[in-house]
């Protein structure tokens, strides 16, 4: 039986950039903000960014896992909110497939909303992250890993609309880093943002 709506709050980072990276992901009931599952894992030497979209993909498919109708998910990147939600070009191609999978699991929802959350109110994916990231390294976890407390504070910023619009945008998004392909008409080009 599905649990209807819940948050995905998720996180991942990198010690360097490239550099250890790691990522975590919490999924809360929307209702009543109970952690239903948690997914934390060392990923390599790698990219802040693809720790970010690779916290994102584990969220999601714990909420399929869960059998989730509708999700909300709150992440403290700019860049894969932003992307996400089709509103920025994916250019860099080591996070063209990423965005691939995660649209298509984005696909397996009623409703998927993006929203943009500071770093701060992201406490308990952000643990996760860092407690991969140290058993990687052979350290002790960290005491926030392992009482990390449900985020709080102002409302979320929304970016996304949880309407069947944003599916459709994710999958056009899916569509085109999958293919490595990207308008080239002015009028179509989307502002984007790179890494240095």
């Amino acid at each position: 039986m599905g649990v209807g709506r819940v948050v995905i709050e998720a996180d991942g980072g990198s010690r360097g950039n490239p550099g250890p990276a790691g990522y975590g992901a919490v999924v809360r009931d929307s209702a009543s903000g109970e952690v239903l599952a948690e997914r934390s894992e060392a990923i390599g030497v790698t990219t802040n960014n693809i720790a970010e979209y690779r916290g994102l993909i584990a969220g999601l498919e714990a909420a399929a896992e869960l059998g989730a109708a509708e999700v909300e998910a709150r992440m403290d990147s700019k860049l894969v909110v932003e992307q996400m939600c089709g509103r920025w070009q994916i250019k860099h191609p080591g996070l063209r497939p990423l965005a691939a999978q995660a649209a298509a699991l984005v696909g397996r929802f009623g409703a998927v909303r993006f929203t943009w959350i500071p770093r701060e109110r992201n406490k308990h994916a952000d643990a996760l992250a860092n407690a991969a990231m140290d058993a990687a390294a052979g350290k002790p976890p960290r005491e926030a890993a392992r009482r990390a407390a449900p985020s709080a504070g102002e409302p979320a910023r929304e970016v996304a609309a949880p309407d069947s619009a944003a599916r459709v945008r994710a999958r056009e998004v899916a569509a085109r880093a999958a293919t490595g392909r990207a308008g080239t008409d002015p009028a179509t080009v989307k502002p984007s943002w790179e890494p240095r």
